[in-house]
């Protein structure tokens, strides 16, 4: 938005992975009414007045208790006639130790002497277990919960009660400096607000690989020298109520959000010139006066016949006597018929997200998926079982694909890479879990992009 030069409109509601018409959470709105207004203007001339309205809807949220999946997501419209607003101002948030302090405040300046100038952080790798999907498909329950037992592995600044409501849109920033005592590191930043009994709900987060700057090779830290760096949070519109706290929250590890570094690194944060910045938007009187959108429409969904329930859930398995934390995300569709055709479908996927101890080493995430299709005479099933593992130097990708036809086995592959082996051919994803200054990849989409590459390799 901000850097286009033609006519444009944005939308951006609480929905997860869902066309806003079915968005879940809600509220869902009449998205195809929406979209054919905008075809109408541009490619019928009809004077519909949509170029008229805003340039930018979002949804701005209201406080909600922490949860792993929501039906709704209370709140109100807010609009934009363009992007950058002057509606929006930056607010200023100084780090002291364990606290946040709006700006210019009057507060004791920190020195190099000061027994909180530095803190440093190593955090379990058990943080970030919680963090639910990069991207919510509402295959629930797959939003963040509550953020206090990962707060116990991360170093958190909290402001005092809010004495009035705050309301937020854009994208928060924390700028740091720090230094790491090895020369690969991360950062995960959490920003949450939190209710006065001490539930802490997730409101934004923002990843940073340490070994890189730009889009340029990734590059070492030199281990105990000073950064200054900047972590950018996803964009967001929320307001926190008064009685309410903002809480930052800063931990080396979100995995399997984020894949680990190679070893244990302890990151120490300078307190003396660190911020926090908010994009502070006021309420606009006019945000009252925007047309409502239609309610949703959509055709009839396909007639079928349920044959097998659906499952969708997050486990989190323990083994107290070796150490080994498993995050288990099951994704089973169920099997059902299509009516006017015949055919049954089953589909079903499982993740598996697996460190022991404080091994990074041990780090290993592993899918398996089932596509079944079957009608009258034919019957036909695939299965796919892929890992990603890794030593302190290389990624190794394990991937098997069998495919049957009516109970026979009509085609199997194995396969396995070691990035190190291909790193010229494979540049581009020995280095996707960094993928920009800001984020490291999710595993899963490190083990799509293997398969990409190897059907690209075969000229598919």
């Amino acid at each position: 938005m901000e850097h286009l030069q033609v006519p444009r409109k944005g939308l951006i509601g609480p929905w997860g992975h869902k066309y806003p018409h079915q968005g879940m959470p809600g509220p869902a709105i009449g998205f195809l009414q929406e979209a054919l207004r905008w075809w109408d203007y541009w490619l019928k001339d009809e004077p519909n007045g949509i170029m008229d309205e805003p340039m930018l809807r979002a949804w701005q949220q209201d406080s909600l208790p922490p949860d792993n999946s929501y039906d709704d997501r209370p709140g109100r419209w807010i609009g934009e006639r363009q992007w950058p607003t002057n509606n929006v101002q930056e607010r200023g948030y100084a780090l002291l130790p364990y606290q946040l302090v709006a700006e210019p405040e009057s507060q004791p300046a920190l020195n190099d002497t000061d027994e909180y100038a530095s803190m440093g952080l190593q955090s379990p790798l058990s943080v970030g277990l919680e963090a639910g999907k990069w991207c919510s498909y509402t295959a629930t329950p797959d939003l963040p919960g509550d953020q206090r037992e990962e707060d116990g592995g991360s170093l958190i600044f909290s402001t005092p009660s809010l004495t009035s409501p705050l309301c937020i849109f854009g994208m928060p920033t924390l700028e740091l400096e720090v230094s790491s005592n090895k020369p690969q590191a991360m950062l995960a930043v959490r920003l949450s607000d939190v209710a006065p009994d001490g539930k802490s709900t997730r409101v934004s987060y923002g990843l940073l690989n340490l070994s890189r700057d730009g889009d340029a090779h990734p590059e070492p830290l030199e281990p105990n020298r000073h950064y200054r760096v900047k972590v950018l949070l996803n964009g967001i519109a929320q307001q926190f109520p008064a009685g309410h706290q903002l809480r930052v929250s800063i931990s080396t590890s979100y995995w399997p959000l984020a894949w680990l570094p190679p070893e244990p690194a302890q990151v120490d944060i300078h307190l003396k010139n660190c911020k926090l910045t908010l994009p502070v938007r006021e309420p606009q009187t006019n945000d009252a006066d925007l047309s409502p959108f239609d309610e949703p429409q959509s055709a009839p969904p396909l007639a079928t016949t349920l044959l097998a329930p659906s499952e969708h859930n997050w486990l989190l398995h323990r083994d107290l006597a070796t150490k080994a934390s498993t995050l288990e995300v099951i994704n089973n569709q169920g099997r059902f018929r299509i009516n006017d055709i015949g055919t049954e479908i089953h589909r079903s996927a499982r993740e598996y997200y697996r460190t022991v101890d404080d091994d990074f080493t041990s780090a290993r995430g592993e899918t398996i998926t089932e596509s079944c299709f079957k009608r009258g005479d034919w019957h036909t099933e695939v299965y796919t079982r892929t890992t990603l593992s890794c030593t302190v130097d290389n990624f190794i990708v394990h991937a098997q694909l069998d495919a049957y036809e009516n109970e026979y086995r009509v085609f199997s592959k194995t396969g396995k890479v070691s990035f190190l082996e291909i790193t010229y051919r494979f540049y581009y994803l020995y280095f996707y879990h960094q993928a920009s200054p800001q984020t490291l990849c999710h595993p899963l989409s490190m083990l799509n992009g293997w398969r990409i590459w190897r059907n690209a390799s075969r000229g598919c």
